[in-house]
């Protein structure tokens, strides 16, 4: 099964902003690290979920389990619900990718167990300011 951490973080918000995927499992450890423009957190965390599924699918596992600080992500995929329209693209890219594993699951984790993740989104601000 792999483990996939996702974070996002914005300088403001809105304002520039960053995502971190931490991959771990079946033999993977990855980083991902990546600069997504200027936008607010919510945004910012669903695009963090959609690109973390996306390169899980890029494994070819058929096992995912995505660890996520966000609530809002979370209680949207348990969900398969968004209130915001401006949030539903990004819901139905996650559900459509979450749906090509044989078993997906997300979880909620505290801000302390996605450490890896969110120094992966704060550091692509970073690097984007430098």
């Amino acid at each position: 099964m792999l483990e996939v951490y996702i974070d996002a973080a914005s300088a403001g918000n809105p304002g520039p902003s960053g995502i971190g995927i931490f991959i771990k499992g079946e033999g993977h450890h990855l980083q991902f690290s990546e600069y997504i423009g200027h936008t607010n957190n919510h945004i910012a965390e669903f695009s963090a979920l959609v690109r973390g599924l996306e390169e899980a699918q890029k494994l070819g596992t058929t096992l995912v389990s995505v660890r996520s600080d966000s609530k809002i992500v979370v209680a949207s995929m348990e969900k398969e619900y968004v209130k915001n329209e401006e949030f539903k693209p990004y819901l139905e890219q996650a559900l459509t990718l979450a749906s090509s594993f044989e078993l997906f699951f997300i979880k909620w984790v505290p801000d302390s167990q996605n450490k890896a993740a969110d120094a992966l989104a704060r550091a692509a601000i970073q690097q984007e300011k430098s």
